[in-house]
């Protein structure tokens, strides 16, 4: 068949009749079309990306490859300079306890004051590089479990290429004292460049003083800068002594082309317990020699080795953890925001139990503190208590969140695990979120069934220093039902579980994850009860006095949409309920044509011809007006 025979069999079909009938059919299929391929071609364009055309933008894209899963999976943070608008505004951070810092060019070294590193000491150590007459293409990488902020830089020369520049800062977690910057300059253009470095340094410290000194170590002989002054205690008549030796950074180096070039920029930092001011002139020198001890002992090592040891310190803090299925809800709290406070409240903690400094006999008694937790957590879940889940965008509300964390713990009766250190805290975190609590020889879990509308996983949860446990809760897909899963992770005896009441023989857990049924209760108590006490187990259920026990109802099928689609209609988009009430007004409104139609003459026929570019349609009525006689 030709195209001239085509073009007449289409002319004759629209010569016809076409009945409402046919009309509607056609407006039907057309806006079924629209309704399921609309959305996608929207996206299609709306979401289309301008390529990537300069080479500081892609090479920047490449290095940021290598953190986009541990992003996905909430384990990093990526921020750009300026943040893009898909990007939460969580503040690059790094801390030990002893110090912490923002990874601002501004921000100042901060120590303890009372539960948070809140005090300002006027030494800005953070370290920048930058290429005259480039642009620059930025940034920034928190690693959760590594503690490693990473900052990332292409430098855009015109006609020439970029240079890229890559930071990585650290505050040691072994040797806490130290704050390392491991920079290194990157050159693959065909001409050497010059690149420029600043670093702010000594700010308006007033009665500080400065010496320099020479340290022989690595290639050769380099300069350092000792500072020595005091930072007075808020509301107090008391200082801080303060010490901090540095590396003396150049103003600019040369990078040769096709090379590359590696500074470290090492700062040591040790203060003392507040004190009379009388006393400052007495202890400063020892303090600054301290400092200067700890870096020296740091620069003569391998920054290599430090690097290594000090991630593998913040991968054993991350052992344990939680994961919590995403939601769509309105002011939904979300594994991102849960992982970046657990983050910072860490940062702010000391990790005495891997700390160089501590003795034998420090770390059996912290090991004793974290294997006896009897006590902890005695409040409701904190992943209801928005005050917890505050913004983390400045270094002043990471202190109030934290400050809110340590007083909630130490007064849910956490004391001994926060007083344990990162460890601890890490412990007394986790237990907190899911209402789990230690309770005279065993675990139990006191979240109400109604709450549990999400996934968790708790996960390497200690029952003292040899087991440990994991804890899941699933909401089933085909009956909106809660399950619990309970396993053992390590164990050094065997442990049982039951659930709500323990009115069933007690389960002995094992490696394979075993399930529960959620169950309510009344009066409502715990739904899951673990103890290494297979007697204190079987007793226990004389002593949960309820008056009714049955399994937990299923969850509201809106509660559950409202979590997995941001709306309680379900699966399906708004777009689709709203094009079914179109569809369904635009039905109605042909009905009622077709009765007035009726109603005023009888054998009506539309008949639509084609004449041209335009359609004419031809009524005839034989009841109604003449006046009712359209052409049109």
């Amino acid at each position: 068949m030709d195209v001239s025979e085509l073009v007449k069999r289409a002319k004759r079909a629209l010569d016809g009749y076409i009945s409402y009938r046919k009309a509607v059919l056609v407006v039907l299929v057309i806006l079924v079309i629209l309704l399921y391929c609309g959305p996608s071609i929207f996206r299609l364009v709306l979401n289309t990306k301008p390529s990537i055309t300069d080479s500081a933008s892609r090479s920047l894209s490449v290095r940021l490859d290598r953190f986009w899963q541990a992003s996905q999976e909430d384990d990093a943070h990526i921020l750009h300079v300026p943040a893009n608008d898909d990007e939460r505004p969580f503040i690059p951070y790094v801390g030990n306890g002893l110090m912490g810092l923002s990874l601002d060019q501004e921000s100042p070294i901060y120590i303890r004051n009372g539960r948070t590193l809140s005090l300002p000491v006027n030494y800005r150590p953070i370290t920048l590089m930058s290429v005259d007459g480039a642009s620059v293409k930025e940034a920034i990488v928190t690693e959760y479990k590594t503690g490693v902020v990473h900052r990332l830089q292409s430098w855009e020369q015109p006609a020439v290429g970029s240079i890229d520049v890559t930071y990585q800062t650290y505050a040691h977690r072994a040797m806490p004292a130290l704050l390392l910057q491991d920079i290194k300059i990157i050159n693959p253009t065909s001409q050497d460049t010059l690149v420029d470095i600043e670093q702010m340094g000594l700010g308006d410290w007033l009665g500080a003083t400065t010496e320099t000194v020479k340290l022989q170590h690595g290639e050769g002989e380099h300069e350092y800068t000792i500072i020595k002054g005091f930072v007075e205690v808020p509301d107090s008549s008391n200082i801080i002594p303060v010490a901090v030796v540095t590396l003396k950074v150049p103003s600019s180096l040369e990078v040769k082309s096709h090379l590359s070039l590696t500074l470290h920029v090492v700062t040591a930092v040790n203060y003392t317990d507040p004190i009379p001011r009388k006393m400052y002139q007495s202890v400063k020198e020892a303090v600054a020699q301290s400092a200067l001890t700890v870096l020296k002992r740091a620069v003569t090592g391998s920054i290599k080795k430090l690097r290594t040891e000090h991630s593998l310190i913040w991968n054993e803090l991350w052992s344990s953890g939680f994961c919590i299925s995403h939601s769509k809800a309105e002011n939904a709290v979300n594994g991102d925001l849960i992982n970046a406070t657990l983050y910072h409240v860490l940062s702010q903690a000391r990790a005495p139990l891997h700390e160089v400094m501590t003795t034998e006999e420090q770390r059996s008694s912290i090991l004793r503190d974290i294997a006896y937790a009897e006590g902890c957590y005695g409040g409701h879940p904190t992943l209801q208590a928005d005050r917890l889940w505050s913004p983390l965008d400045s270094v002043e509300a990471v202190n109030t969140v934290v400050g809110y964390w340590m007083v909630t713990l130490e007064k849910q009766g956490c004391h001994q695990l926060v007083r344990a250190g990162a460890n601890g805290i890490m412990q007394a975190m986790l237990l907190s979120l899911g209402g789990l609590r230690f309770k005279n020889q065993h675990l139990e879990l006191n979240a109400h069934p109604k709450d549990l509308h999400r996934d968790y996983n708790f996960r390497r949860i200690s029952y003292g220093n040899a087991t440990h446990l994991n804890i899941s809760i699933m909401v089933q897909e085909e009956d909106y039902k809660a399950v619990l899963y309970t396993a053992l992770d390590r164990s050094d005896r065997n442990y049982y579980a039951c659930d709500a009441g323990c009115l069933d023989p007690p389960v002995q857990l094992k490696q394979e994850r075993q399930a529960f049924p959620v169950k309510l209760t009344e009066p409502v108590t715990a739904i899951l009860y673990i103890t290494s006490d297979k007697v204190h187990m079987e007793e226990l259920k004389h002593t949960i006095h309820v008056k009714e026990i049955a399994l937990a109802p299923p969850h509201e099928h809106h509660v559950i949409a409202m979590h997995k689609h941001g709306h309680k209609w379900g699966g399906l988009p708004t777009v689709f309920w709203l094009t079914i009430i179109a569809l369904i007004v635009i039905f109605h409104l042909f009905l009622i044509k077709l009765v007035i139609n009726e109603y005023c003459g009888g054998d009506i026929k539309v008949r639509y011809s084609y004449l041209g570019p335009r359609w004419f349609r031809l009524k005839r009525a034989k009841n109604c007006p003449t006046s009712s006689v359209m052409n049109t």
